[in-house]
């Protein structure tokens, strides 16, 4: 029997491993899908190959496809989110000079701590006309945003107290490595190769700094969902089914093996085994540590694609844009996520499905039942370190509060 075949962009990250495993695991083939798999570099061109129609969806950024649906940077395209790929998995890897100033013992940093003190090192370097320079993967990157979320909380401006460059996640070691940066936040397996090459160390991961900080998604292009709508639903269900065989301990080994083949992510298979399991080497030979929810899929409809969320990364946006909050743009922002065609996919199915669409974000503070329309929910904690949380419906007000 003919299967509809399904092209998908990504980049050699942990978090791509969903549509990998739906498509090594067979969980593509049960739904009647054949995928295939085209891997980048960049998000750009993740991106553009996307809009371009070369692909038929993509393991993205999450806020590339908000940004891409606003038009920041390029005519605007219509896009729709129906399936979270992950939250959190990112970390802040320093250059080990850098490291030695501001980190002590083989840990991981505490953000108010580590920020103190590396705000006292970047007004020194700042001073001295060689400020401290950092790597993300893309300006709209929510690495990008929990890093400057991070430092301005911390009193660091940045881009007048640090510089902020664009790096490839797969060059981020190499940046490192040359003197190129002195810090990354990249994703995962990248981190960790910086670390086994001794070129960098781990002092923060990004759920320090956001416990449940929405990462990667499914970005498709709207006239495919609309075209496509019974291809799409089959292609959340297969995800939905390799998140939790992705999840499962007993099949992280073999993942692991799956993500390291040349095809796919190319790189060591024990780095990407310590992130499927939420271990963290912060220091090359030091025994990895047990990071909980350092990588976050399938628990607490993790999949689920919260409005709130994508509020949250619009509020981001305009900060860091230095643009005007606007009624028009936030909704635009907010209907790219597609809790209706979640919801529609896995009717039926028995998985969690939350009565609601959206949320206050960083305000719950331990494990809580939460309102669904199938299956039981709860959902865990999910704070901001600084203690804020974010109200989707007072985006203006929320940031007046920011420093």
């Amino acid at each position: 029997m003919a299967r509809d075949k399904i092209r998908i962009g990504f980049l050699p990250l942990v978090d791509a491993a969903l549509p990998i495993l739906a498509r090594e695991q067979g969980f593509a083939e049960a739904e009647g899908l054949e995928i295939e798999l085209i891997r980048d570099t960049t998000w750009a061109t993740v991106r553009d190959r996307l809009l371009y129609g070369h692909t038929d969806a993509a393991h993205m950024v999450a806020p590339l496809a908000i940004a891409t649906a606003l038009g920041r940077g390029r005519p605007a395209v219509p896009l729709a989110v129906p399936f979270v790929l992950g939250l959190n998995g990112n970390a802040i890897t320093l250059a080990l000079p850098l490291a030695e100033q501001v980190l002590d013992g083989d840990s991981l940093g505490d953000p108010v701590t580590l920020g103190a003190r590396l705000k006292v090192v970047a007004a020194a370097r700042l001073a001295a006309g060689r400020p401290l320079r950092f790597g993300v993967v893309h300006r709209y990157s929510s690495h990008n945003y929990m890093l400057r979320y991070w430092l301005a909380a911390v009193g660091i401006r940045p881009d007048m107290d640090v510089e902020i460059v664009t790096i490839g996640p797969t060059f981020a070691a190499d940046a490192l490595a040359v003197g190129e940066v002195d810090g990354i936040c990249v994703g995962e397996p990248w981190n960790s190769v910086a670390v086994d090459r001794g070129v960098g160390r781990i002092a923060l991961v990004t759920a320090q700094i956001w416990r449940r900080g929405v990462e990667k998604v499914l970005a498709l292009r709207e006239e495919t969902v609309g075209e496509r709508g019974e291809v799409v639903q089959r292609l959340i269900r297969a995800l939905h089914a390799a998140a939790a065989h992705f999840i499962d301990p007993a099949t992280r080994d073999a993942s692991a093996a799956i993500l390291a083949r040349p095809d796919y992510l190319d790189a060591p298979v024990d780095p990407i085994a310590r992130a499927i399991g939420d271990r963290v080497r912060v220091v090359a030979g030091a025994e990895p540590l047990h990071v909980p929810d350092f990588m976050f899929q399938y628990r607490e409809a993790a999949n689920f694609p919260w409005r709130s969320q994508a509020a949250w990364l619009y509020s981001q946006m305009v900060r860091w844009d230095r643009a005007p909050v606007a009624a028009d743009e936030a909704w635009i922002a907010q209907g790219v996520f597609r809790p209706d065609l979640y919801r529609s996919a896995l009717a039926g199915s028995g998985a969690p499905l939350p009565g609601a669409s959206s949320k206050l974000e960083g305000a719950i503070g331990g494990t809580v039942a939460a309102g669904s329309t199938q299956g039981r929910l709860m959902l865990g904690s999910d704070p901001f370190f600084d203690g804020r949380s974010f109200d989707p419906d007072d985006i203006a007000g929320y940031l007046r509060t920011l420093p």
